[in-house]
């Protein structure tokens, strides 16, 4: 198995993690690695594997965010039309 394809086998699985997993996996490897005394190509690993990790949570976090901002744009929306309703009324 050349590097590129172990690689690509150990960071699979993150496509599946729900961002707990993700997140706390990541912090577990950053510990790992703040502690140091791995090999150089455990380490290599660990920073690929964390990498790959903390782009899963971001991509967890910019599809929230973006679920959030759905939801606010369409209460402002029907708050808008509520209003509008009531100055309507009113006249």
């Amino acid at each position: 198995m050349t590097e590129n394809q172990f690689s690509t086998a150990r960071t699979e699985d993150i496509e599946h993690m729900s961002y707990e997993q993700a997140r706390d996996e990541l912090a577990e490897v950053v510990t790992k690695l703040e502690t140091g005394g791995a090999p150089l190509e455990e380490s290599l690993a660990l920073w690929q594997r964390g990498e790959a990790l903390a782009d899963r949570c971001e991509r967890w976090l910019d599809g929230a965010s973006a679920r959030l901002k759905e939801v606010r744009e369409a209460l402002n929306e029907k708050e808008h039309a509520v209003y509008e309703d009531r100055a309507a009324e009113s006249r």
